[in-house]
């Protein structure tokens, strides 16, 4: 309840996470049948940069104020999609500017402030519902879809102890209730063992077809510090591997700072 993005909205785990979710939500609209987008940690949708949060940090300088002037390759497309937003726009808006006219959007977001921002920024239009309520009871209460297609997307705050053990229990909640859809969990890399302990519980949980894209700016030693991020893709669209392992590299390229142990990884957690 206590976390707040504004602060760290557009750093290099915003541009890790939102680069490979533009092409899975690219990925949705190549059947015709209408699709559905679930954000369980939804944020306020769209931060100010220049606002006070965003200006304290200075985070987005070492991230999106990197990437923004980029017009070829594969993150022409991201790059593409925050300059015509004109602010840092977080999942939900990113999501809402590629949904067609019969698509769907469930935004879930507790924080009072930040739930009233995401009303207010999506109050007109009518393919968007905003929920305020606990987002590991919402992946159960808002599955499966109406339309039986599209994507989760799991981003919690990893304030609180537990938050890897609730997060693979979402990803095992889903897939019981609604097993062909897509799901993208974002996690923090600040020491190895929590993820090793995450991968494991994926694997135990008997789930087909999960893959982990990380990209690292330094060697996880210091368990107090950001030392990479990873997204836990289940049910990857044909073609992700290779969109993947080209979007990875380039961010490491444009946001690594030559520390010791950076770099990036493409790993499959179960078969398919």
């Amino acid at each position: 309840m206590n976390y707040r993005h504004a602060f760290h909205a557009g750093n290099f785990a915003d541009c890790m996470k939102h680069a490979l979710l533009v092409w899975l939500l690219r990925a949705l609209p190549r059947k015709p049948a209408p699709f559905r987008v679930l954000d369980s940690h939804a944020g306020r949708g769209r931060y100010d940069l220049d606002a006070q949060e965003a200006a304290r940090t200075g985070e987005w300088k070492r991230g999106i104020g990197r990437l923004l002037d980029i017009e070829d390759g594969p993150l022409a497309d991201y790059a593409a999609l925050v300059r015509a937003d004109g602010g840092y726009p977080g999942s939900p808006a990113l999501a809402a500017s590629l949904l067609r006219e019969d698509d769907r959007l469930s935004l879930v977001e507790l924080h009072p402030e930040d739930h009233a921002a995401l009303h207010a920024l999506f109050r007109a239009d009518p393919r968007v519902a905003v929920h305020r309520r606990d987002a590991w009871e919402a992946l159960a209460a808002l599955t499966p879809f109406p339309e039986r297609r599209g994507l989760v997307l799991m981003d919690p705050p990893f304030e609180l102890p537990g938050e890897f053990e609730r997060l693979a229990a979402g990803i095992a909640t889903v897939h019981r209730r609604a097993r062909g859809l897509v799901q993208a969990a974002w996690y923090p890399v600040k020491g190895r063992a929590p993820v090793r302990a995450f991968w494991a519980a994926l694997r135990e949980s008997g789930i087909p077809d999960i893959l982990a894209a990380e990209l690292h700016l330094r060697e996880p030693l210091d368990a107090a510090r950001l030392n990479g991020c990873g997204l836990v893709v289940v049910n990857p669209p044909f073609g992700f591997e290779a969109a993947a392992t080209a979007i990875l590299a380039a961010l490491h390229e444009e946001l690594g700072e030559g520390e010791a142990g950076s770099g990036w990884s493409l790993t499959r957690i179960t078969e398919e």
